[in-house]
């Protein structure tokens, strides 16, 4: 997977983690009490590994646990563990760390969370920390604080794993939006809302799912992890994952979370994401399953200022229209299960800019904040 990332195009495109999940180790620790890559699977050792993979301009990330085993049963790291964990991982080169909480307590996670990442950064190694702290915790207050969250963590897991299915991209959609007001504040630069891998390329999504998915975790501002064989994929597949601007748009530096703005009876719905330089993505969603939607609306239906002037790119397509107002009304024809994502540039400033949003009140629908 290294070599494919160096060689097919994928680190230029900022794709530069190569991350190792559950099941690396071997079954018990050493006598000093260090964890051990399992001999068979990693006979040269987690270092050597990381040293290949930084001759490749990459980076490695590794898999463990706050508790007493991992998911799979591999050694896990308690509380006694942590510090000596997070030194061996910075030893062997390690620039990621993603820590489960399966076998722990409650109380063993609020503790150990916010340790890990003390002794992640004693280390004086930068490494990025995943947290699965909110997802063993309901994922929503008053059990999760996401203030005290985004202080010890750069992303965390909010809910179940995704599996390869539609269903299973759905429910964690329909899981992260409805809670929107809750995990839209959270995310920042730093500190991200993670909905779990990107599955395209592999065997349960339809071409259309996969363009949804692509689009839809995009405009969470989500990071994007492909859990797939980059030797295997198919042209189609890479190019939704290589899709620039999208990628662009994801990793926008403003780094606000967008929202469900629309939910229509058709079963359209309507996302938006603010972006830097005044610009915005909006992604039009069909969850339709019986034939190609036209859904019809204009921007300022879409709380845009009414007296914007936009130039458009469609991301997929890549068609460009210039001169849309506010106030036109436009068009866009949805296949089921599927997209239409728009990258929006302000070609004439509204008179008030617009793209920091706030939460609703009370009442209250979606609105932007007049700044």
């Amino acid at each position: 997977m290294a070599d494919r990332l160096a060689e097919d195009g994928w680190r230029e495109l900022g794709y530069e983690f190569v991350n190792i999940d559950d099941c690396w180790s071997a079954k018990q620790r050493d006598a000093a009490g260090r964890l051990v890559p399992d001999p068979e699977r990693f006979p040269s050792g987690i270092k050597a590994l990381a040293d290949y993979v930084h001759a490749r301009g990459l980076k490695l990330g590794i898999y463990g646990d706050l508790g007493t085993h991992t998911c799979g049963g591999y050694p896990g790291t308690t509380l006694d563990y942590v510090e000596q964990d997070a030194q061996t991982f910075a030893e062997w080169g390690v620039d990621m760390l993603k820590l489960d909480g399966c076998y722990s307590s409650g109380k063993e996670q609020e503790e150990g969370y916010p340790e890990m990442a003390r002794a992640l950064n004693a280390t004086g190694r930068p490494i990025v920390y995943s947290c699965s702290w909110p997802a063993y915790q309901g994922g929503l207050p008053p059990k999760v604080n996401y203030t005290i969250l985004a202080k010890f963590c750069n992303l965390w897991r909010n809910y179940e794993d995704i599996q390869d299915s539609w269903d299973s991209v759905l429910s964690i959609v329909d899981w992260f939006f409805e809670h929107q007001d809750v995990l839209q504040p959270a995310a920042g630069p730093g500190h991200w809302n993670d909905p779990d891998m990107l599955i395209i390329g592999n065997f349960g999504l339809s071409f259309e799912q996969s363009r949804s998915q692509m689009a839809l975790w995009t405009v969470m501002a989500a990071p994007l992890l492909m859990s797939t064989d980059l030797r295997s994929l198919s042209p189609s597949a890479r190019e939704i994952l290589q899709n620039r601007l999208m990628i662009q748009i994801n990793q926008d530096p403003l780094g606000i979370q967008g929202r469900r703005i629309v939910k229509e009876k058709s079963h359209i719905e309507v996302f938006l994401r603010p972006l830097s330089q005044g610009a915005s993505a909006l992604v039009f969603f069909s969850r339709r399953t019986d034939m190609p939607f036209r859904y019809t609306t204009s921007l300022t239906k879409l709380h845009f200022p009414p007296d914007g002037v936009y130039e458009v790119a469609d991301v997929y397509s890549g068609k460009i229209i210039s001169g849309l107002k506010s106030g036109d009304n436009f068009s866009v024809v949805i296949n089921p299960s599927g997209v239409v994502m728009w990258y929006l540039v302000p070609t004439v400033l509204p008179a008030q800019p617009w793209h920091i949003l706030r939460r609703p009140g009370p009442g209250e629908g979606f609105r932007p904040v007049l700044l």
